[in-house]
């Protein structure tokens, strides 16, 4: 059991540790995204105004820039062997990184939670239990496979693709059974701001994964190409996200009234009846538990980060992982309980301003890791609030939260709307802000700092 049940969390991977290839990202990923979420981030391009044609071509823009980022993230796995947010610590410093995973592991639950609703309905059907147990069911499955970490992750990410990839065949052939492929795309009226919206709401998916993308991608051999690994990641997870959000854009354009509010139930009944539906059932819930123990796992190593900056703690007892990770389900279950019966505004509204947070963060980090530090760390000084990257890091704090202010007047959501969304039409571009102004000021600040822009000791030697 000992060699199945991981033993590591925020500490560096040994290079005995390593193995894999980065194959397991394109399957890891493409496994992730053939799920039920993904399906109604592609729907929702259509809910909220666009037609199919054009969701279709917003959406695959959208999946790859931010499927791009979300890989630069991931290629940092295989050369730190560090889970992603923990190198947040060369930005912020040991103490100040706090600020952006307190948000991030905010985004772990909501995730949790969404995926939990969808995911619950379809426990709930298999088992006649109905949606609340289903929900509580799901929730306690998947944290114990998160507990039993690393491995399992990537067999269930292999399960999931070939199982959800058939799914999704037999499904999109039902589809065009019922509805005439033609028909639906016939529509090519242009309109920017929904144009933007589909754009936005599938980069927003894909950069939601850079937090913890290279948290499943450190245990690669410290060789491995960073070009591979790039590609690999980058492949399964615009694939996988593109081929469901397809799915969701076309389910929405030919059944609106049935789709819309009842994705599961349309989806089974799409698929045929009796063990056909149970079947349908299943693979939803396999879907959505392979992405939630994403979820699980990431916030689980966000807040060992949280708290080791603090008390400077690098190792956690089987004891302390089940506590971490058992708190991220109740908060997770929690939300999904009380947020079940408006599930699709709120979720679309969640996507969209999660990109105000973690854009900012994704700039920071890619500039600092690939342009100043050059893709070198002082790796113990990660742990150290007394050394090289100091215990807080006010320069990019401050850059961090003028790259979030900054997206504040183009932003478009149903709670907010900045004062330049109407000037644009409606459009929400507050995501290509949030890359751009932090990724100058980082840079502009950042290469004058010396003792940032200095040669960190050679990994090798540092691990």
């Amino acid at each position: 059991m000992a060699g199945v049940v991981e033993q590591r969390s925020i500490d560096v991977v040994p290079d005995a540790e390593r193995h894999g290839s980065p194959v397991s990202q394109f399957t890891l990923w493409l496994g992730a995204n053939l799920q039920i979420t993904a399906v109604i981030t592609g729907a929702l391009a259509v809910v909220f105004g666009a037609n199919a044609f054009w969701s279709l071509i917003g959406l695959l823009l959208g999946n790859l820039l931010g499927g791009a980022v979300m890989a630069l993230h991931s290629a940092q796995g295989p050369r730190l062997g560090l889970p992603q947010m923990i190198t947040s610590r060369a930005q912020f410093g040991v103490r100040g990184a706090v600020v952006p995973l307190a948000l991030v592991i905010v985004m772990y639950i909501g995730f949790f939670a969404s995926g939990s609703v969808l995911a619950g309905q379809a426990v709930g059907e298999l088992t006649h239990l109905g949606d609340t147990t289903g929900i509580v069911v799901f929730a306690a499955v998947t944290a114990v496979a998160a507990a039993v970490g690393y491995r399992l992750i990537h067999t269930l990410g292999r399960i999931a693709g070939l199982v959800c990839a058939l799914a999704f065949v037999y499904l999109g052939i039902r589809l065009l059974q019922r509805a005439d492929l033609g028909t639906l795309l016939h529509d090519h009226r242009f309109g920017l701001p929904v144009f933007l919206l589909a754009v936005s709401l599938s980069a927003s998916w894909q950069l939601a994964f850079g937090p913890y993308v290279a948290d499943y991608s450190r245990y690669l051999p410290r060789h491995t190409s960073a070009r591979a690994t790039f590609w690999w990641t980058l492949s399964g997870s615009v694939l996988g996200s593109q081929w469901s959000m397809t799915f969701g854009a076309l389910a929405a354009a030919a059944a609106p009234g049935a789709f819309v509010g009842h994705e599961v139930t349309y989806i089974v009944g799409l698929g045929g009846a009796g063990l056909i539906a149970s079947f349908l059932y299943f693979v939803i819930a396999l879907g959505k538990l392979t992405i939630n123990i994403l979820n699980t796992y990431g916030g689980f190593m966000s807040l060992v980060t949280s708290v080791s900056g603090f008390r400077g703690q690098r190792t956690l007892s089987p004891r302390g992982r089940a506590a971490y990770i058992a708190g991220i389900m109740v908060a997770g279950t929690a939300v999904a309980l009380l947020g079940k019966d408006s599930f699709l505004t709120s979720f679309k509204d969640f996507l969209l301003f999660l990109l105000t947070f973690f854009t900012p963060w994704s700039a920071i980090n890619l500039v600092d890791y690939y342009l100043i530090s050059k893709e070198r760390y002082d790796v113990p000084a990660l742990s150290d609030p007394a050394g090289r990257y100091g215990a807080w890091n006010a320069r990019a704090l401050t850059v961090y939260t003028l790259g979030v202010l900054a997206q504040l007047p183009f932003l478009a959501t149903h709670f907010y709307t900045g004062p330049l969304v109407a000037p644009l039409g409606g459009a929400d571009i507050s995501w290509l802000v949030g890359l751009a102004v932090p990724a100058a000021l980082y840079w502009t600040a950042g290469r004058r700092d010396t003792a940032r822009t200095r040669e960190a000791e050679p990994l090798d030697e540092a691990a």
